[in-house]
């Protein structure tokens, strides 16, 4: 059988492995300088945990796990008829349970429910975690992919957004990468629901607002059509859509066109604190930007919602996130309200790649290898080997004696930049042969001098 991958999933070599690490690293580091501390939770939930957490198209993207012992004779008849009410779209607890997690946030929601009474609030956390949607595959789009989450829950302070906020100029300026910030407040999407017949209809606007990017106005109106708004409240929709230009100049129009809107005025007030918090002059702009498009289709997101996309590549949102005011309510631990933000890693990674924003140290794990030039001599670089390590020079030997040429082209294939060679002249006169493979340069020193000796690629 010819070896495969599942769709949607990558296997990660030495070199990818290192360039991701490199974007956790950095990530970390700055939601450390922050202030918030490292979660993990179980691949795992219990399906309950996620159904009806993120809309109804979220549920069905979730990846949905069979129990054991459906094979068994006692349980197979049934299995097999409570297997088509599943395919239905039904959730059987005979057929499947758990799931694995979509996101971290509803985990997140989940673990504080559970610990509330242990935890002293705001509790401040971060996770690197993997997640999994049943999607359809395409480029920055994968069905297992890295999430990095930050998210304060216990209060209501919108300081926390924009400590959020700033923690994603933080992370990107680290990474080298030139993005644009996105800010909008779900409340003003939940004002235009009411200026188009009622609150109910919030849902059937945001999922259609959601894939304007993708789809373009006229096919969210078609979908806002099928969805059952009628032609006045999709030309209210679609004057909402078309307000540009300026943060003040957008604000102003949205004023004006839901007028005294108590849900409005409150989401402008919002939206207003945080742009006061870095205020934009005639030399250097705000670094956010109101974009009243911005939907975030999620049920859980009540307030401040942010989206995080790169300059110079086609390629979606790379980072997003926002309020919501009662999370942990869904699992009946009422009135924490909670803020978050992702960094979507795989996308970000694309996007360094294809811009060359990552190091060229990075493509360097191994220094230094000692050539294998027959057991007397790998006798005397032994030591010297762990010398090297000892005084953290990544280094290691070649596995067996060998030509030189084959020993030089492994390490020109390793990218391993100096070798060292101890023959028996080396082992007579206790010296050591050092060359930098990329310079060509070559010189012997003492043994004893080794491990003063610079290893600084040119």
């Amino acid at each position: 059988m010819k070896p495969s991958l599942p769709q949607g999933t990558r296997d990660f070599n030495a070199a990818t492995v290192r360039k991701r690490n490199y974007i956790f690293d950095t990530i970390k580091s700055v939601f450390e300088l922050y202030g918030f501390q490292p979660l993990e939770t179980p691949a795992l939930e219990n399906l309950e945990t996620l159904t009806g957490k993120y809309g109804e198209e979220g549920d069905q993207l979730l990846f949905k796990i069979l129990n054991n012992g459906l094979n068994r004779p006692e349980k197979k008849l049934q299995a097999q008829q409570d297997f088509e009410k599943v395919l239905d779209g039904k959730n059987v607890p005979g057929i499947t349970e758990r799931a694995l997690r979509y996101d971290l946030t509803i985990p997140f929601a989940r673990y504080v429910a559970m610990n509330a009474g242990k935890l002293v609030f705001p509790f401040k956390r971060y996770q690197v975690q993997p997640v999994w949607r049943a999607d359809r595959p395409q480029k920055g789009r994968y069905r297992e992919f890295y999430q990095c989450d930050a998210d304060v829950v216990g209060s209501n302070s919108l300081l926390n957004e924009i400590e959020l906020l700033h923690i994603y100029q933080e992370a990107f300026n680290r990474l080298n990468i030139d993005v644009e910030i996105k800010i909008n407040n779900r409340k003003m999407l939940a004002a235009l629901a009411e200026q188009c017949g009622g609150a109910d209809q919030m849902m059937n606007i945001t999922i259609a607002i959601d894939k304007l990017d993708k789809i373009g106005i006229d096919k969210v109106k078609d979908e806002l059509h099928q969805r059952g708004l009628d032609e006045a409240q999709v030309s209210i929709i679609e004057k909402y859509l078309q307000i540009t230009g300026s943060n003040d100049e957008k604000l102003s129009a949205v004023k004006n066109l839901f007028d005294e809107n108590a849900t409005a005025k409150k989401g402008i007030e919002e939206l207003e604190f945080l742009l006061n918090f870095t205020p934009s002059s005639s030399t250097q702009p705000s670094p956010f930007t109101i974009d009243f498009t911005l939907a975030r289709g999620l049920n859980y997101y009540t307030g401040t919602i942010i989206e995080v996309k790169a300059h110079n590549v086609q390629m979606g949102s790379i980072g997003g996130g926002g309020r919501y005011d009662d999370l942990t309510g869904l699992f009946d631990v009422p009135n924490l309200s909670g803020v978050g933000i992702s960094f979507g890693v795989d996308r970000i990674y694309d996007v360094m790649e294809e811009l060359k924003r990552f190091p060229e140290s990075l493509h360097t794990s191994t220094q230094v290898l000692f050539f294998n030039l027959g057991e007397t001599e790998l006798k005397t670089a032994y030591p010297l080997l762990h010398q090297l390590r000892n005084a953290g020079i990544k280094s290691e030997v070649y596995h067996e004696s060998s030509k030189l040429k084959k020993q030089f082209a492994f390490a020109e294939n390793n990218q391993i930049p100096f070798v060292i060679i101890i023959g028996s002249d080396e082992v007579q006169s206790n010296s050591c042969t050092i060359r930098n493979l990329q310079t060509g340069n070559q010189e012997t020193i003492p043994q004893s001098d080794l491990t003063s000796y610079t290893f600084t690629q040119q």
